[in-house]
């Protein structure tokens, strides 16, 4: 059976509980867990069966803060298939977007999304203090935000590290002064005070959890950002690795977990992190 079609069975069979169960190599789906009152904060567990004490990925999507959705194949099938097999829980989250919510409160989301899911992560067989936070491009500068701001990271308990898969938003006033998408008006506007309390490296504190930095070398903004980042994050003793991929920005995302080499070198980065986790991934 084919990840794609795997996963369409699974979403087939939820009931009005929102819990899938499949067959012992298939993940056991929990669609639509509410971890506030609108709409758009919901996230979706996938979880391997009977799993106890599993360590935990938790996603944010990407979308320029206007679009996008946690059940993207994109975001979602790669990852389920490689992660979930080695005793992994995979949760992907959607949370507020433009206009509702502003980049900061879209990160507050995901934080808000994140601590519910630590409180909670038994009900899926996960363990809530073994967790790694990642995004992929506006969701990596949400992720990043939430793991670098000291108000937005008291909201959660501690997690073991972050991971960014291309973004060029780490430093918000450097973009936003530079050539840019419009898109990047309609998120940050014109408030140099905005920019700051947005940019993940204005916002970083030398009691920062790893991060692992991702980004394409086919672009001119995402590995400089990546880079400059990593040298102020070393600079305060915080580890920061970067991983530079010659990938488009959406290869980055749908790629991981599939391309070989590419996530061979993001497991080492899980593995140096917790002894389980290096566990799972030496496992076949």
């Amino acid at each position: 059976m084919s990840v794609s079609f795997g996963r369409l069975l699974l979403l087939a069979l939820v009931a009005s509980t929102g819990v899938a169960h499949a067959t012992a190599t298939d993940p056991v789906l929990t669609r639509d867990v509410e971890y506030g009152p609108n709409r758009l904060q919901r996230f979706d567990v996938y979880a391997p069966l009977g799993a106890k004490g599993a360590p935990i990925i938790f996603m944010v999507h990407g979308g320029a803060w206007r679009i996008g959705d946690k059940e993207n194949r994109r975001v979602v099938d790669a990852k389920v298939a490689h992660w979930v097999p080695k005793g992994f829980v995979f949760i992907s989250a959607n949370n507020r977007l433009l206009p509702d919510a502003d980049p900061f409160e879209q990160a507050r989301d995901v934080a808000n999304a994140l601590a519910f899911a630590q409180a909670h992560a038994a009900e899926w067989g996960g363990d809530g203090t073994r967790v790694v936070l990642m995004g992929h491009s506006a969701g990596a500068h949400l992720a990043m935000l939430v793991a670098t701001s000291q108000e937005l990271r008291a909201i959660a308990k501690p997690w073991l590290a972050t991971i960014s898969l291309d973004t060029a938003t780490l430093d918000v006033a450097e973009t936003m002064r530079g050539h840019h998408y419009h898109f990047y008006d309609a998120a940050f506007g014109h408030d140099g005070a905005f920019w700051m309390r947005t940019s993940p490296s204005a916002q970083l504190t030398r009691d920062a959890t790893p991060f692992l930095l991702v980004c394409s070398t086919r672009r001119n903004d995402s590995c400089p950002q990546g880079d400059a980042f990593a040298a102020s994050a070393k600079s305060l003793g915080v580890r920061a690795d970067v991983l530079p991929k010659d990938f488009s920005h959406r290869e980055i995302n749908e790629r991981l977990g599939s391309d070989a080499s590419y996530t061979i070198a993001v497991d080492r980065f899980l593995a140096s992190l917790d002894e389980g986790f290096a566990s799972r991934l030496a496992a076949d």
